[in-house]
């Protein structure tokens, strides 16, 4: 037996990886692309499936009523605003899980934990009885599935060499996010026929144009079971932890006093929180402002572009850079707010758009939301692509000499930096699933109309224009990255 070949075997002890070295080119060519390739595509679906479970209440909720629930317009509004407070809250803490339990284990046992959920509201759903503290503690389980998604990146970033991040990070990202689409577009689809028979429960009557139209509920919730019990056993026996990206809490809490972690949690803010907080106001957006048109027809195809561009946007970072690319994806951002603004009925408020048709056009402002959910996913991949970059050029300027050791360590250091600011700024970027809708009501409670929020959204992009020129795409920017 080759050197070589001992080497190999010896680097993979069981499901650990005591060997990661994938800046080492032959080493990525030899045996690192193929193992980050499968930690990949066993990470795509199990990210899916939990972004399918953080956001089925946008769907369950809008039932509960025709299914016999007295539930008040406000407490539907926390509950489908429920899992994105619970989720964004645990982003903070899945953030640093990787490299204490291992991404095999975590990932594996995170997805595992969707089962609770996912059967519960499959259940809680078939009793009208069921009490508005019971509906509450379900939607706050669902936020299992929005922390998944900072452990998901952190444990990703690890397998992939400086210059294929982007590309890996918009892949796992743009592809998990599709789970935020597939549910609106799929669960009115499952609800109406019995596909689990006997073992999914009776239906249920709703009255529906007039007519008494079967239905089971309970389908939105358990079409997910089966797909989060295989993606689990899958994590578990098909994914590797590194040992090397082993660390403690105090270490990976480095990133708590880098300038640079609380910038990119700001720009990240700008991207995924604009996509998961238009995708969660969108429908109602559509429906208060051209309240003749079906929302639901329509909005699941931003969150479907927004998902699809990801990987677009983290693969053209690695060409041309993630700070270019963020920068103008800004100024696109901006500017189709004020289409968006445009193109709205000029109600009473005083802070309407000056121009426009005074009717408003429903074709234009729906186009115009449609840029603004692909630049949301351009800018998701280009952001992403930037913060495990920047930690590792970071630990790579302060080497001295050529020392071998120290090179390993300040490349295992900005890794292991990197994946928990990735990890971070997804945990405070999903913030935006509750405060984008929440404008939306708080300026149309306050003004006639939601133009102020709007107004709010575009000084805010042109904050992270003028941050993301300073510091990162600007010539002889602190950081270009």
């Amino acid at each position: 037996m080759s050197a070589n070949s001992a080497t190999q075997r010896d680097s993979r002890a069981g499901r650990l990886l005591t060997l990661w070295t994938p800046e080492d080119k032959q080493f990525w060519e030899r045996e690192g692309e193929a193992v980050a390739k499968l930690n990949l595509w066993i990470s795509v679906p199990a990210l899916f499936l939990a972004f399918a479970i953080w956001q089925v209440w946008s769907v369950v909720a809008v039932n509960l009523p025709a299914l016999g629930f007295k539930y008040s317009t406000n407490q539907l509004f926390w509950l489908a605003a429920a899992p994105a407070l619970s989720g964004a809250t645990l982003r903070i803490f899945y953030s640093f899980m990787v490299p204490v339990f291992g991404g095999r284990r975590w990932t594996a046992l995170s997805t595992a934990s969707l089962l609770i959920p996912a059967i519960g509201i499959g259940y809680a759903v078939q009793d009208n009885t069921t009490g508005y503290p019971t509906m509450l503690v379900l939607a706050l389980l669902c936020g299992l599935g929005g922390g998944n998604f900072s452990s998901s990146m952190a444990n990703i970033s690890f397998f992939f060499p400086k210059e294929r991040k982007g590309s890996a990070l918009g892949v796992n990202a743009g592809l998990g996010n599709l789970g935020v689409s597939v549910v609106q577009f799929l669960s009115p689809l499952v609800i109406t026929a019995g596909v689990f028979g006997v073992f999914g429960g009776d239906s249920q009557t709703i009255v529906k144009n007039g007519e008494h139209v079967q239905v089971w509920a309970q389908n939105a919730a358990f079409i997910w079971v089966p797909w989060i019990a295989i993606a689990s056993v899958a994590a578990w026996f098909g994914m590797h932890d590194i040992a090397d990206a082993k660390a403690s809490f105090a270490a990976q809490a480095a990133i708590f006093r880098a300038k640079h972690n609380w910038i990119m949690c700001w720009l990240y803010l700008g991207t995924f929180g604009s996509f998961i907080g238009f995708a969660a106001g969108f429908p109602l957006l559509i429906k208060s402002q051209f309240p003749d048109v079906n929302p639901l027809a329509y909005a699941w195809l931003g969150p479907l572009l927004g998902a699809l561009i990801r990987p677009f946007g983290g693969w053209l970072s690695d060409k041309v850079g993630g700070g270019v690319v963020t920068f103008w994806n800004f100024i696109v951002m901006a500017l189709a707010v004020l289409g968006v603004l445009f193109f709205l009925p000029k109600g009473m408020s005083a802070y309407a758009f000056p121009f426009g048709p005074a009717q408003g056009s429903f074709t234009g402002f729906f186009l115009m939301f449609l840029v603004l959910f692909c630049t949301t996913g351009i800018g998701n991949g280009s952001t992403f692509r930037m913060i495990p970059v920047i930690f590792l050029n970071q630990k790579l300027r302060l080497l001295r000499g050529n020392d071998e050791a120290a090179q390993a360590q300040a490349i295992k250091d900005g890794n292991t930096e990197g994946a928990a600011a990735v990890g971070f700024a997804g945990a405070l970027g999903a913030y935006g699933g509750f405060f984008i809708p929440k404008s939306y009501g708080s300026s149309i409670a306050a003004t006639g109309g939601p133009e102020f929020a709007l107004w709010m959204f575009a000084v805010f992009y042109v904050a992270c224009i003028v941050i993301t020129w300073w510091y990162y795409s600007r010539k002889n920017a602190e950081m270009p990255c």
